[in-house]
């Protein structure tokens, strides 16, 4: 599962025929945190007449997690061009929200289409892309007399301890690399164990 990511929020802004398109690009993992995106835009800018958008979850090549909303706009003139360019690109965990102020002069389907697909393509970009790297989250058991030694561990794949519970034993929430997860289970051997969530 080898794709990309952007790795912090973006904006851009296309004008034509006085009709103002404000493209915002956010990194998501979650579908959740698209809502709250598009409340922020239509908070941030009550007055505009589309806020249409379009996210990947997970693997661009795989759209059962893909979505696109026209908001108003003519039936596949907004979210779909929006979305074409993401999965033409490859981008994945990604939300692109296009916020539209019109100017007085129409468009057309096709003028519509390629204004979306155009501010979003200027968003893109200004897109900082990084690999994307699936992450596991693992719960981790160990005595006090091993938790150093665990923790040097997690630290030799890169991991971060999440949090940590001093009850009977030590408790981690460890997050890493997913593809590192089978090498640290067999480096933690003897100093604790896997349970899991």
């Amino acid at each position: 599962m080898t794709y990309h990511t952007l790795s912090a929020p973006c904006q851009a802004v296309y004008e034509i025929k006085k009709s103002e398109f404000l493209a915002f690009a956010y990194p998501i993992k979650r579908k959740d945190e698209l809502m709250f995106h598009v409340e922020q835009l239509k908070s941030s800018y009550p007055d505009a007449r589309h806020h249409c958008l379009a996210y990947i979850l997970g693997d661009p090549n795989n759209t059962t997690h893909a979505g696109f909303d026209d908001d108003g706009e003519p039936n596949g003139t907004a979210g779909r061009p929006i979305l074409n360019v993401l999965q033409h690109k490859g981008i994945g965990n990604v939300l692109v929200v296009v916020v539209r102020y019109f100017g007085g002069i129409k468009l057309g389907a096709g003028g519509l289409t390629r204004a979306y697909a155009t501010a979003t393509q200027m968003v893109v970009d200004k897109m900082v892309i990084v690999p994307f790297i699936p992450k596991s989250v693992l719960k981790v058991v160990c005595s006090f007399a091993h938790e150093a030694q665990v923790r040097y561990l997690i630290g030799q794949v890169k991991g971060e301890i999440l949090s940590a519970d001093y009850a009977h034993d030590v408790v981690m929430m460890v997050q890493i690399d997913s593809e590192k997860a089978t090498e640290f289970a067999e480096h933690l051997g003897i100093y604790g164990k896997i349970q899991n969530i």
